[in-house]
This record gives C-alpha cells, structure tokens and sequence, in this order.
C-alpha cells in the first residue's frame, strides 16, 4: 500500500511541476517594453483588421499575417483594431496587447 500511495504523490508532483512550466507566462521587461512603445510611435503602422482572432495573450495570429521587427528585441509586433500586439515570431502567439 505504501509503496502505491509514494508512486501517485510522485506522479502528482511530476504533473504539478509540468502545469507550473506550461503555465509560465512570458515577461517582457519594462526596458524592452519602452523600446517596443517608442520604436511603434516612430515606425507607425497601418492598423489591420482580422476577422475571427481575439487579441487575447497566447492567441495565435494567422502566417498571413505580417510581423514587423523591432531592433534589439525579440519579439514582432503589428497593429490590429488600432492596438499594438507583440507577437513572439517562432510560435505566432501573442506575448503582449499594447494599449
């Protein structure tokens, strides 16, 4: 009996560490979140409009989609219903809504 209930708390303790790595949210540094604003005010976009996306965080946007960048950051970025999003480039999901 013992030897069943240690199998299933560490079981239990496995999947609890995978949720916790799944559920981890990206962070983007307040630093690098200053280049995106200023970098998006000097470098305006026209605002695109797509149909059936919901500018949630991890959203995926559409390969039809163009992603520009923004210098020394990883992350993409475009602008949709006049809000810009910041997309990490290799998954197309949105890390970040900037009002």
């Amino acid at each position: 009996m013992r030897m069943h209930f240690s199998t299933a708390v560490a079981g239990l303790l496995l999947l609890a560490g995978v949720g916790a790595v799944a559920a981890q949210d990206v962070v983007i540094e307040p630093e690098q979140e200053t280049v995106i604003r200023e970098y998006v005010k000097k470098q305006p976009l026209a605002s695109v409009k797509i149909p059936g996306v919901e500018l949630n965080i991890g959203s995926t946007l559409p390969d039809t989609v163009e992603l520009h960048e923004v210098p020394s950051v990883k992350y993409r970025y475009v602008v949709i219903d006049n809000r810009t999003v910041v997309v990490d480039p290799g998954t197309r999901k949105i890390v970040k809504v900037i009002d």
